[in-house]
């Protein structure tokens, strides 16, 4: 009997190896991926709510041109930050007005920009295009494209002050 236990002390610790390696390990490593995945989700759709609100607040542009300059130089610290400042992802400003006529939004037109007499009704930004790729690239595994983020906010004080008739970009 003695002898058999001699013969079995090593198999625990095979067996732990082996279950280390094929299911902890991988467990391990899903579960990071995911963690971080969830992570660039909540940070993606964040920052989409910080441009429509950085919108609703500053002065109209046909372009959004302020709109995406403002987002590109203030994103978030996050995986792939450079995909938003100078890579893949598009971000649009659109800008809605409501019909006198129907009641219905329709896009929004004028002359000027950043007046008192032209603010539009709602501002609508999405992201898109924004692809996770972190060490499971370097696996063989093709990034994950995340869907499309879009926020509409009405137009609060668009950047100006109507008893000043001033508005500010």
């Amino acid at each position: 009997m003695a002898e058999r236990k001699k013969t079995q002390r090593g198999q625990a610790t095979v067996e732990f190896v082996l279950s280390w390696a094929a299911v902890l390990l991988p467990a391990t490593f899903a579960i990071i991926f995911t963690s971080e995945l969830l992570w660039i989700w909540h940070s993606v759709n964040d920052f989409t709510r910080q441009g429509a609100g950085y919108a609703a607040k500053h002065c109209w542009m046909n372009s959004g041109s302020n709109v995406t300059n403002f987002m590109k130089a203030n994103v978030p610290v996050m995986v792939n930050r450079d995909q938003f400042q100078n890579g893949p992802v598009q971000i649009q400003v659109n800008y809605f007005g409501t019909d006198p006529a129907s009641g219905a939004v329709i896009p929004f037109t004028c002359d000027t920009e950043c007046s008192t007499s032209c603010v539009p009704d709602v501002v609508q930004v999405s992201v898109t295009g924004y692809q996770f790729s972190t060490f499971v690239t370097s696996l063989g595994l093709p990034p994950v494209p995340l869907p499309d983020f879009q926020t509409s906010m009405p137009m609060e004080s668009a950047g100006c002050d109507p008893e000043q008739g001033v508005c500010q970009p």
